[in-house]
C-alpha cells in the first residue's frame, strides 16, 4: 500500500561530501529510539484477526447453500466462501460483532467506540498482510527516529480521523482496517519533510517521490469496495500532526556538534516558519475533529454539502458500478 523513500543527509564539518542515508537521518546529539510500539501494533492487529476468525467459526455458521468454507482443515478458523469474502476472512456479520465501523450503530446506538475498534479489524488475510507490511516499512523507521509516543499518537489519531471522515460520507457499508492510520504515517512523513526542510538535501526529488507514492495509493482508493474516505481522513490528520509532533531542530542548530569549540552557531533551535506551521496545524486539527465529531453525532450526511465528494472513494466505469 505504501513504500518509503530515501534522502541524503547534509554534510557536516567543512560541508564536503554528502553521504546517502535512509529517510530521517540521525544527527549527532539526537536520540535513536528502539522501536516497540509498532511491533506491539503489529501483534495486536494479528491477534485481533485470529480472535475474529475464532469467533467467525465458518463451518458452524455457514450453510451449504452459501458455499464451502475455504481451508476447512483450519477448523473454526477456516475462511468464508470466496463469493462472500474474496479476501480470505470472516463474514460481515462477524466483523460487525467484533467492532466494525457501522454508521447506524455509531450515531443511533451511541457506539462511538467503533471509531477506534474498527482500525484493529481486517476483512481478510490479504487485507491484513498488505497493511502489516506497510506498517513495518513505514512505522519502524519513523519510531526509531521520533519515538513511541509521537508515532503512536500519529497512528491512533490518524486512524480516528479516517473513521470520522468515513462515517460522514459512508452510511450503508461497514468499514474495517488500519489503512487510515497507515495513510496518517504517510502524511506525517510528508509534513516532516516540509517542516524540517533545512536538514535534507535533494529536497525536491524527495517531495516528488513521496507525493507520487501518496497519489498512487490514493488513486487505488477510487476502486470499488475500497474506503478511500478513511485513507483521505487518515492522511490529512497525519499530515497536520506531522507539523505538530515531528518538528526537529534546524540544520544550523544540529551543526554545532561538529563545529570547533568557540565557533559561532545558531542560537535558535527551531526556525520561525516551523513554529508558524505548528500553530496553524494545531488549530486545524482541533477544529477539524470538533467539527467532524459534531456533524457525525448529529447524524449529518456530508454528501449533502458536497455532491461530488463520493467520487473521491469510487469512480464508476463501464467495468464496475459504485452502487454496491
Amino acid at each position: 500500500m505504501a513504500t518509503m523513500h530515501a534522502d541524503v543527509e547534509k554534510g557536516k564539518g567543512n560541508g564536503k561530501g554528502k553521504v546517502p542515508s535512509p529517510l530521517y537521518p540521525q544527527h549527532e546529539g539526537e536520540r535513536e529510539w528502539v522501536p516497540w510500539i509498532v511491533p506491539v501494533f503489529l501483534v495486536a492487529n494479528i491477534t485481533v484477526f485470529v480472535l475474529t476468525m475464532y469467533a467467525n467459526n465458518c463451518p458452524k455458521n455457514t450453510s451449504s447453500r452459501d458455499g464451502k468454507c475455504i481451508a476447512r482443515f483450519l477448523g473454526r478458523f477456516s475462511f468464508q466462501p470466496i463469493r462472500q469474502n474474496p479476501l480470505l476472512g470472516p463474514s460481515s456479520a462477524t466483523l460487525q460483532k467484533m467492532g466494525a465501523l457501522v454508521w447506524e450503530k455509531v450515531v443511533h446506538e451511541h457506539q462511538g467506540w467503533r471509531l477506534i475498534s474498527s482500525i484493529w479489524l481486517h476483512a481478510g488475510v490479504l487485507h491484513l498482510v498488505a497493511n502489516m507490511l506497510s506498517l513495518i516499512f513505514i512505522g519502524l523507521r519513523l519510531e526509531q527516529q521520533f519515538g513511541y509516543v509521537r508515532i503512536g499518537a500519529v497512528y491512533l489519531l490518524s486512524g480516528l480521523g479516517g473513521s470520522v471522515l468515513s462515517s460522514l460520507f459512508i452510511r450503508n457499508h461497514i468499514s474495517v482496517g488500519a489503512s487510515g492510520a497507515l495513510f496518517g504515517l504517510l502524511g506525517a512523513m510528508l509534513s516532516e519533510l516540509l517542516t524540517n526542510w533545512t536538514i535534507y538535501t535533494n529536497k525536491v526529488a524527495a517531495v516528488i517521490t513521496l507525493l507520487f507514492v501518496i497519489a498512487v495509493n490514493l488513486a487505488l482508493g477510487i476502486l470499488p469496495h475500497v474506503n478511500n474516505f478513511a485513507h483521505i481522513g487518515g492522511f490529512l490528520t497525519g499530515f497536520l500532526l506531522g507539523f505538530v509532533l515531528l518538528m526537529r531542530p534546524h540544520f544550523g542548530w544540529m551543526e554545532r556538534y561538529s563545529l570547533p569549540s568557540g565557533s559561532p552557531c545558531s542560537s535558535k533551535k527551531y526556525l520561525v516558519y516551523q513554529w508558524i506551521l505548528l500553530a496553524i496545524a494545531t488549530a486545524l486539527v482541533i477544529v477539524g475533529f470538533a467539527v467532524g465529531m459534531t456533524m457525525l453525532f448529529r447524524g449529518q450526511n456530508a454528501n449533502d454539502s458536497c455532491h461530488w465528494c463520493h467520487y473521491l472513494s469510487c469512480v464508476p466505469t463501464s467495468r464496475w458500478t459504485c452502487s454496491n
